[in-house]
């Protein structure tokens, strides 16, 4: 096995659609890839992922009756501080957070998993600032 260096690290761009596609199959498939586990040197110790942009963030689907009966959950750190949102209210205020908190569910809980939400970019409409990056 060849020991690979942060140096050697090739990062692609992906530009994932998220129109029509049900959120936790999604979601996977983007955690795989913030991660690297999609290549052949991938290293558990090293952030080998690729930078991952995902569009129409609004129009992601959830199955059964998850769009009402989902909860997620926040506290202000004061007592009686718990607020508790709908997914379908989360999708009204803040479409891109009900992609981006379902990915970083699926990625380590340690310094390595926060370097890793970085190279995620979430848009709630089909326009990006990500452009230049898909030229080629």
């Amino acid at each position: 096995m060849r020991n690979i260096k942060a140096k050697d690290i090739n990062r692609k761009w992906h530009l994932i659609d998220a129109k029509n596609k049900v959120l936790g199959r999604l979601t996977s498939e983007i955690a795989k890839i913030l991660m690297g586990k999609n290549k052949s040197y991938f290293t558990p110790n090293l952030d080998t992922g690729d930078f991952v942009v995902v569009v129409n963030a609004k129009d992601v689907m959830l199955s059964g009756k998850k769009e009402n009966q989902k909860n997620y959950y926040r506290h202000s750190g004061y007592p009686g501080g718990m607020r508790i949102s709908t997914a379908a209210q989360v999708r009204v205020k803040k479409p891109e957070d009900l992609v981006k908190h379902a990915v970083v569910g699926m990625l380590p809980k340690t310094k390595l998993g926060k370097l890793m939400v970085k190279k995620l970019f979430v848009f709630p409409e089909a326009e990006h600032s990500y452009k230049d990056k898909f030229k080629s």
